[in-house]
């Protein structure tokens, strides 16, 4: 029989009060019970603890080396203890965000700076893919929040909208419309395009061809590309041309037009999704602080 944490405490208690009615007080038991644990501890041990007299108790040399020793498992049980509740809590550990890189554009680095002054304990992973792969792997458990773009629903899974924005044309510099302050869509129609792969998201796929849908038309797609900045800049090479989220923006080379569309109310959101169950402060305030952005 091996010694456990309950007649740890005990001994801690007596050898600290030396005295049983005390120790039986501080530790809210009877005395008789208390007397039995330690006699149990000792002959666990094989050699007295405590030397006892009808007036006084006091620690043997064996009881005064284990006293320290009883100290420093308690303390380390009871770290372990807090340290396990804080990682539950999201307080310390690791904490991974996948995030779609256009979400950058849009101030994604206001909430990550701010997570990581509030929790200075957590080490915190990014991780950069496409919507559809980010949902997976938070329904699979792989990371703890997802920063999406037109995500489709999920009843695991709840969200905040961290930015809406509109579309725009993202053209050419030798485009006959390049130059134009605002356009439809339908004047497109004939022009080979460069997109987003639909593998990135269904939901994600189809409001982005909604302009084009509205204007009576699915365009010619020539070419995908894994980011916008990539598209951005194939349609800078001629190509083709794209309809994309206005933050493109802030990616495109010098030598192509990003024009504002005209005739369509479409628009795409980006979303801080966690998984529904998931109340850990760090999701709910990364979550929060994404809507402050």
């Amino acid at each position: 029989m091996e010694p456990e944490l309950r007649h740890l405490r005990y001994f801690v208690a007596v050898a600290e009060e030396l005295h049983f009615g005390r120790a039986a007080v501080r530790l809210r038991m009877a005395q008789p019970p208390l007397s039995q644990q330690i006699r149990q501890l000792e002959a666990m041990i094989g050699t007295p603890l405590f030397v006892r007299t009808s007036r006084s108790v006091a620690l043997t040399p064996a009881g005064e080396a284990y006293l320290d020793r009883c100290r420093r498992v308690l303390a380390t049980v009871a770290d372990d203890v807090h340290e396990a509740g804080r990682i539950g809590r999201g307080e310390q550990g690791r904490f991974d965000i996948g995030f779609v890189s256009s979400a950058i554009q849009l101030g994604l680095a206001g909430p990550i700076r701010r997570f990581r002054e509030r929790h200075p304990a957590v080490h915190l992973r990014l991780h950069e893919a496409y919507t559809a792969h980010i949902v997976d792997r938070l329904l699979n458990g792989e990371v703890d929040l997802g920063v999406v773009r037109d995500a489709d629903d999920h009843d695991d899974l709840v969200g905040t909208t961290f930015a809406t924005e509109s579309f725009v044309a993202v053209l050419p510099a030798d485009h006959p419309h390049a130059g134009d302050l605002a356009i439809d869509a339908a004047v497109l129609r004939d022009d080979p395009f460069v997109f987003f792969p639909r593998v990135a998201g269904e939901r994600a796929y189809q409001r982005n061809l909604r302009p084009c849908l509205e204007a009576g038309y699915t365009p010619k797609i020539v070419q995908d590309a894994t980011s916008w900045a990539t598209v951005a800049h194939l349609v800078a090479a001629g190509l083709g041309v794209t309809i994309a989220p206005a933050s493109i923006s802030a990616v495109v080379p010098a030598s192509v037009g990003v024009v504002p569309l005209t005739g369509t109310e479409a628009a795409t959101e980006v979303q801080i999704l966690r998984r529904r169950q998931d109340d850990r402060i760090t999701s709910t305030g990364f979550e929060a602080a994404g809507r402050a952005s």
